[in-house]
């Protein structure tokens, strides 16, 4: 891979996103209205509960990093939308770039662009609502990595599934979050759902980091099986997304849909 041509990817983003006020307020507007609306809720739940249990690091926690992790998923999608929607995909294959390094400037483009969201929901979680993301200790680093490797995988399976069925498919890509998350324990621990959904977490590597950062609130600390299960499963995924990807790649040559590459191609 050449570091000039994932460069050039992140460049062209950089140069969409500045100039445009509409790319720019979505980096950080939603996921500050969710920590704003979630930060009241640990407020009120903190004083209308007759327990010790505090709730801002019990919930808004999670909630900014289960934010964090969907904001890098949608950010590397959107960053093929954009060569979608102008119709540029077939321009960037028409030169030497690779596969590989396509998908390396959708994902650095996806966390980088994440990044602005992430300053501004920790200036309020930890300026207004109290958060302080030291009481989880380092050892919560790893487990964020988990989290940042699962949204890639999701990012790239979501960019094959626009690049197999079309842009309009985009409604296919933006619910994965929402059906991902009753199953993970964002907001409650695994033990709340039934025994066929707990079994189903199991699968997802944002549940163990979800059950650990609650069982750090508790003073339990980590599990460091469950860091490395969930690690293991993080890696499997983005593998399977990269081959999912080339696959349907290769399949777009040789069909020839690549050059008929449009908002109307859904076969």
């Amino acid at each position: 891979m050449k570091t000039s041509r994932i460069t050039a990817l992140m460049l062209r983003q950089f140069y969409l996103i500045r100039g445009s006020v509409t790319r720019v307020i979505p980096l950080f507007i939603w996921q500050a209205i969710d920590i704003v609306i979630w930060g009241f809720m640990t407020k009120f739940l903190n004083e209308f509960t007759h327990t010790n249990m505090n709730f801002v690091p019990m919930v808004l926690g999670t909630v900014l990093v289960w934010e964090f992790m969907v904001r890098v998923m949608h950010g590397t999608s959107m960053a093929f939308m954009e060569d979608s929607w102008s119709r540029n995909f077939l321009n960037l294959f028409a030169s030497p770039m690779r596969v590989s390094e396509y998908l390396s400037g959708l994902v650095l483009t996806g966390i980088t662009t994440s990044m602005f969201g992430l300053v501004v929901m920790l200036i309020l979680a930890m300026g207004v609502f109290g958060l302080s993301m030291l009481i989880y200790g380092v050892m919560i680093i790893p487990f964020i990595l988990v989290i940042v490797l699962f949204s890639i995988s999701l990012g790239i399976f979501g960019c094959a599934i626009m690049l197999r069925y079309g842009p309009s498919s985009e409604w296919f890509v933006w619910p994965i979050p929402a059906v991902i998350a009753p199953f993970v324990g964002v907001f409650y621990p695994l033990s709340t759902l039934p025994s066929w959904m707990q079994a189903v977490a199991h699968i997802f590597p944002p549940s163990y980091v979800f059950e650990n950062m609650r069982s750090i609130i508790a003073g339990n600390g980590i599990s460091i099986q469950s860091l490395i299960i969930a690690a293991a499963l993080a890696l499997i995924y983005i593998m399977l997304a990269c081959w999912c990807f080339v696959k349907i790649y290769n399949h777009a040559l040789k069909t020839g849909l690549i050059a008929r590459y449009s908002a109307e191609s859904v076969s």
